[in-house]
Parts: C-alpha cells; structure tokens; sequence
C-alpha cells in the first residue's frame, strides 16, 4: 500500500468499529506519511455540546498515525486486507496542542509522519507526529506512540 490511485476501505485495516471508528477515507499513504478524513457525525460518542472532544481529537490521531506503520504488516497489493490482521495500542501522547474543537458536521484533515520506529518481528513500536486541520486551520497537534502487532 503506497499512494492511493483507488479507493480503499479503512475498516478493513483497523480493528475499530464505529462508533469508535474515527477516520472515513485513507486520501493519501507512503512509507513515512499518511493524510485522512473524517467527518463529525452529530451522534459520534465524542460530540458533547455540539464539539468534538480533545479525546477524539487524540483518538483520530492514533487511528490516522496506525495506518502509516500498519501498512508494512499486510502484503504490498492487498488493498482488501485479507493477508493479516493487526491491533495497536496507544503507549504514550505527548507535545498535545488544541487550538479549538471542532463543531460537529465539520471535516477533519489529519497528517501524520513517522519520527522513528522499531520492529521487533511480529511488533512494531512507532512513534508519529500528527496534525489535524479544519478548513486549513490547524484544530490540533500531537506526538504519538504506538504497538503495533499482528493477531
């Protein structure tokens, strides 16, 4: 999975259901970087007061960063994630930053880049950068470290 020239279903690749799923299309995905959408459902369980919480903000950025590491655990062409299942765990947020939250019914843009990572066979521990824009403006920004790992 590189750049995307088609369109490619994210719950095939994250364990998350909704109402947890918090990322709606993979727009863009290499090696080191990945950008997604997410639109703010009024309902989503992280919508209180018609704004969406600095936890989903943080829980979009994991999801968002998951793809870019998630990725290298499927075969290269496997754009229906049928050769792997994967699960991936926060370790540790840092370097938070939340300008505003975001009114329900807004699109969400977030890019992530990967800063370092560490394989260990079937795990891998990641850590990412992700920003998080409206409109571009930027809503949010963080540092994230995850476990990757294969069922």
């Amino acid at each position: 999975m590189e750049k995307i020239h088609q369109h490619i279903d994210i719950k095939k690749f994250l364990p998350h259901r909704p109402p947890m799923l918090l990322v709606d299309d993979l727009l863009y995905i290499d090696k080191k970087s990945v950008t997604t959408s997410f639109k703010i459902n009024v309902n989503c369980i992280f919508v209180s007061e018609n704004r969406f919480m600095a936890c989903g903000l943080i829980e979009n950025a994991a999801q968002t960063c998951s793809a870019i590491v998630g990725q290298s655990f499927f075969k290269k062409n496997d754009h229906n994630g049928d050769s792997n299942k994967v699960i991936g765990f926060i370790n540790h947020v840092k370097n938070v930053t939340i300008n505003h939250l975001p009114e329900a019914g807004r699109c969400l843009i977030s890019h992530a880049e990967l800063i370092s990572r560490l394989d260990t066979g079937e795990q891998t521990v990641c850590k990412m950068r992700c920003e998080i824009k409206e409109r571009e403006q930027v809503v949010s920004n963080c540092e994230i470290t995850l476990l990757i790992k294969s069922l």
